[in-house]
């Protein structure tokens, strides 16, 4: 699955030649994320694919964030996917918090991280 999210990603790199938040599909509605989380919460795979793959747009923004000089847009990118796909796991709707809220704390969180590491 997360291979298929970064295929996902190259390809769209490879039509546009960079990242942009027009590129990646557009976010679920209240309604539709609201459905998507409840069956992703029952075991659903799709559900939660179809959540990682709306919210790649997020990433996309967190990342304009970082401007990096020893990090490259593309790994920048490719840990803050690892970061949402975590959120979108770890996620638990009974703390109240809207989903993308969350994810984007995780997805900041992995960048930090891996920005200590380097």
């Amino acid at each position: 699955m997360f291979f298929t999210i970064l295929n996902l990603i190259k390809d769209m790199l490879f039509f546009t030649g960079s990242y942009s938040n027009n590129v990646f599909p557009e976010p679920l509605n209240e309604e539709e994320e609201r459905i998507a989380i409840e069956k992703m919460q029952n075991g659903d795979k799709d559900a939660r694919n179809t959540l990682i793959e709306r919210n790649l747009r997020l990433v996309a923004h967190i990342v304009k964030k970082f401007e990096s000089k020893t990090m490259s847009q593309d790994d920048l990118i490719s840990i803050g996917t690892i970061g949402l796909i975590k959120g979108i796991d770890s996620y638990n709707d009974s703390k109240k918090t809207k989903i993308t809220t969350y994810a984007a704390r995780c997805i900041e969180n992995a960048i930090f991280t891996y920005w200590k590491v380097v």
